[in-house]
């Protein structure tokens, strides 16, 4: 169990109060792990009584879980406000972001998509999909190619594919420290431009090719 100091409680909505609660168990995670961190002291850093994060969660796990949503779906904050400039530039932009995000939740994010967690049970990968799905559709916008339609499924599945991949990479830079933050945001970069300006123009050119192809 990790001792932490009471907050001071205050009277907040109860949408202010459960924010409050989710921030503190993200850093309790983030200090620890979800082993290590009980209820009690999530209660206690966040000032509450222990009911109620039952009341407004069910319980630890799910609590974590939600934690580990959070942490996994990329924030709006990534992309959002990018300025009016070129592809390239906006999705530089919000890779900084993105690290930033995970350089400030290094624990949270480590154990998130490690197998240690809770184990990889049918709510964590529900949470692996979702978080891919949305991650496209952010990837999409900061690309300026959220209105692409041929061979938008394929272009998805890139994406998604490239995902994974960085959650790899990451490792990488967090963990064995063989990637520093300046190599894996180029290696990020690179790889995203290269699958949004050759492998994606690949497919429609193989797709059109197969429309003219005689019989």
């Amino acid at each position: 169990m990790t001792t932490q100091p009471m907050a001071r409680r205050r009277r907040l909505e109860p949408e202010e109060r459960r924010a409050e609660i989710l921030a503190a168990a993200r850093r309790l995670f983030d200090s620890g792990n979800y082993a290590s961190v009980s209820t009690s002291d999530i209660a206690k850093a966040a000032g509450v009584a222990r009911p109620l994060i039952n009341h407004y969660f069910g319980g630890k796990r799910e609590l974590y879980l939600e934690v580990v949503r959070q942490m996994m779906v990329v924030p709006t904050p990534v992309t959002e406000r990018l300025p009016k400039t070129t592809m390239e530039n906006r999705l530089a932009l919000s890779i900084d972001r993105w690290l930033d995000v995970v350089e400030r939740n290094k624990q949270t994010w480590l154990t998130a998509i490690g197998p240690e967690a809770i184990g990889r049970d049918p709510d964590v990968e529900r949470i692996f999909l979702e978080a891919d799905e949305i991650a496209a559709d952010h990837v999409l916008e900061a690309a300026l190619m959220s209105d692409v339609t041929e061979a938008r499924e394929e272009l998805r599945a890139m994406i998604r594919s490239y995902g994974s991949m960085l959650r790899a990479a990451s490792r990488e830079w967090l963990m064995r420290g063989t990637l520093d933050r300046a190599t894996l945001r180029a290696f990020m970069e690179d790889s995203l431009l290269h699958l949004l300006k050759v492998s994606y123009p690949a497919v429609l050119a193989a797709r059109s090719g197969e429309r003219t192809r005689p019989e």
